[in-house]
C-alpha cells in the first residue's frame, strides 16, 4: 500500500497547480459505492464502502481552494476543521498528513464523516455547490476516508503522544461520554490535564453507541476511535449515574476535580400519551435502539437480548433520523412491511435527505398525515393494532410547520406486530436535578452560556444536547470544545 501511496502522491504533485477552476468544476462528484438496497436489509453492514484512494484525489481535486481568509465551508464547520488544508493535502496524495490536519480540531473523524449532516452545514456553504450544475465537494466522504486510512496505514500511538502538551496538575470530571463529553475530554487531555469520564451505562459513546445503528456506524470503528481517547490517558468510569453514585458536588469537593463538564445529553423519551403505550410490542425510540445497538440484539447468534425481530408490520411514528434509523432497524431484525406514520407531509420531514432516500431504496412506505389515537392489544397485552386519524396541514406553528389538524370522521386501523415512538427526547433530570447552585430552563435543560459553556454553578460547564435540546452529534462536539477552551482559561486564572 505504500508504493501504492507514494504512485497516487508522485502522479498528484506532477498535476498540482495545473488545474483551472473551470477544469475543476466540470469534474463529477464521486458518490460512494455501496451494498446494493436488496441485499443490505438483510444484513447490519455498513451501507456505503467508502472511497478508493483514487477516488479520494478525484473527488479532492473538485476544491477550487477558495482564496477567503475564513472559507465558507469553515464557517459551516461546529468544530472548525481546516478543510481546505485537508482536502489538499488528499488531492497531493499525503492521506496521512491529512488525517492529522483533521485531528489538529476532531478528536472523532471517522465517526462524524459518517453521521455530520454536511449537506446542512460545511457542504451546503461550499462556493461551488451554490452553482446550479456543479453539486459540493464530498467534505464528509473525504473526511471519512482519511480517517479510515489513517486507522489502517498510520501510527496511531504516535499521533496520540504527538498531541499532548505535558505539565498541567489539574483534573477535571466529564459527566456523561457522548459527543460533547468525548470533544471537551479529547481537547483537555491535548492540554495536558487528568480527565476523568464519569458514564451511567457500561460502555461510553453515549448516543454514537445506544442510538446509531451498526449499518450507519459500526461499533467496531467506533471503538477504535474511543480507544485512541483512552490511549490519550483520559480515564473512563463505566456504570457510573452521577448524581446517585456520586454528586457533582462531591466531584469538586472530595474527589479532587478542578471543574466538572456535563454533556449527559436529552436521553428521556417522549410519548405519545395515548392508550395502550404499555402493550408488548411499543418502544420508545431509545428503547428499541438501545435494545438492537448496546445490547447487540442485531447479532442474534451471539446475544439473547429481548426483543421481537420478525414480524409482518412494524410501525414507527415520527419522520427524523432517528425514525430512520428505527425503521430500516426493524427491516433488518425481518420485519416483512415497514412503515413511517407521520402526521406532516413529506416537506416537513426532519431527517436527513440522504437517510430518507437509503430508506425508500430498501423499500420503507411512509404514510403521511396520520396519527395514532390508541393501540390495541390482544388477550396477552401484545399490540395487535393501531388506531389513527387522517390529518390535514392547517397554519403553521411555533416550529414554523404547518399545524397537522385531525379530519372528524377518518378514524382507520392498521394490523401490527411492533410499534416504535421517535418524537423526540427531553432532558435527562438526574444530574441537573441533584445539584443545587446550577440553574435550569422551564424545561429542565441547563442554562449555559452558548460561547463558554459556564453554568450558573462556579466550576461547572455544560454543553450538548443537556442545554440545547436534542441536536446534531457535531454540533454538540463543538459545544464541548468551546467548553473545553474555557475550562482551560478558568483553570489558568481561577476567576469565574
Amino acid at each position: 500500500m505504500e508504493n501504492i501511496n507514494k504512485n497516487l502522491q508522485s502522479d498528484a504533485t506532477v498535476k498540482e497547480g495545473k488545474l483551472s477552476t473551470k477544469e475543476r468544476l466540470q469534474i463529477k462528484r464521486h458518490e460512494m459505492p455501496m451494498q446494493d438496497p436488496q441485499e443490505r436489509i438483510k444484513n447490519f453492514n455498513e451501507v456505503p464502502f467508502g472511497y478508493s484512494p483514487e477516488e479520494a484525489i478525484e473527488e479532492a481535486k473538485r476544491c477550487i481552494q477558495c482564496k477567503s481568509e475564513v472559507p465558507e465551508c469553515v464557517k459551516g464547520c461546529p468544530v472548525n476543521i481546516d478543510i481546505l488544508g485537508f482536502i489538499n493535502l488528499i488531492e497531493k496524495g499525503d492521506f496521512l498528513a491529512a488525517a492529522k490536519k483533521i485531528k489538529e480540531t476532531n478528536s472523532l473523524p471517522a465517526i462524524c464523516g459518517r453521521v455530520c449532516p454536511q449537506e446542512d452545514q460545511c457542504e451546503k456553504l461550499c462556493v461551488i455547490g451554490r452553482r446550479k450544475d456543479t453539486p459540493s465537494v464530498a467534505i464528509g466522504n473525504l473526511e471519512r476516508f482519511v480517517a479510515d486510512y489513517k486507522a489502517k496505514y498510520g501510527n496511531l500511538h504516535f499521533e496520540v503522544n504527538s498531541f499532548i502538551n505535558p505539565g498541567k496538575n489539574k483534573k477535571v470530571a466529564i459527566v456523561g461520554g457522548g459527543p460533547a463529553g468525548l470533544a471537551t475530554a479529547g481537547d483537555l487531555r491535548k492540554m495536558g490535564y487528568g480527565v476523568t469520564i464519569y458514564e451511567a451505562l457500561h460502555e461510553i459513546g453515549g448516543v454514537l453507541m445506544y442510538g446509531i445503528p451498526e449499518f450507519r456506524l459500526p461499533k467496531d470503528i467506533l471503538l477504535r476511535e474511543l480507544q485512541i481517547l483512552k490511549d490519550m490517558g483520559v480515564e473512563v468510569i463505566t456504570n457510573a449515574v452521577v448524581g446517585k453514585t456520586v454528586t457533582v458536588d462531591e466531584l469538586l469537593n472530595k474527589k479532587g476535580y478542578s471543574a466538572v463538564f456535563i454533556g449527559t445529553g436529552a436521553g428521556t423519551p417522549k410519548f405519545l400519551n395515548i392508550p395502550g403505550e404499555e402493550l408488548n410490542g411499543v418502544y420508545s425510540a431509545n428503547e428499541f435502539l438501545t435494545r438492537v445497538n448496546l445490547m447487540r440484539a442485531y447479532n442474534k447468534n451471539e446475544y439473547d437480548t429481548p426483543i421481537k425481530s420478525c414480524g409482518n408490520t412494524f410501525v414507527v411514528f415520527g419522520a427524523g433520523n432517528t425514525a430512520m434509523d428505527a425503521v430500516r432497524t426493524a427491516l433488518r431484525l425481518g420485519y416483512h412491511d415497514a412503515r413511517i406514520f407521520y402526521r406532516r407531509s413529506r416537506k416537513e420531514m426532519t431527517a436527513r435527505l440522504e437517510e430518507i432516500h437509503h430508506a425508500e431504496q430498501e423499500g420503507v412506505k411512509f404514510d403521511f398525515l396520520v396519527n395514532p389515537v390508541r393501540f390495541i392489544g390482544d388477550e396477552n397485552q401484545n399490540v395487535k393494532q393501531v388506531e389513527c386519524l387522517k390529518m390535514e396541514l392547517g397554519e403553521p406553528d411555533e416550529s414554523g410547520r404547518r399545524r397537522p389538524v385531525p379530519i372528524k370522521g377518518s378514524e382507520f386501523t392498521t394490523d401490527i406486530e411492533g410499534a416504535v415512538i421517535a418524537i423526540g427526547t427531553n432532558a435527562n433530570p438526574i444530574v441537573p436535578q441533584s445539584t443545587p447552585g446550577m440553574e435550569l430552563n422551564k424545561w429542565g435543560y441547563i442554562i449555559a452560556n452558548e460561547e463558554t459553556g459556564k453554568t450558573t454553578k462556579k466550576g461547572v460547564f455544560a454543553g450538548g444536547d443537556i442545554v440545547t435540546g436534542a441536536a446534531t452529534v457535531i454540533l454538540a462536539m463543538g459545544a464541548g470544545k468551546k467548553a473545553a477552551a474555557s475550562i482551560d482559561e478558568y483553570l489558568k486564572i481561577g476567576i469565574w
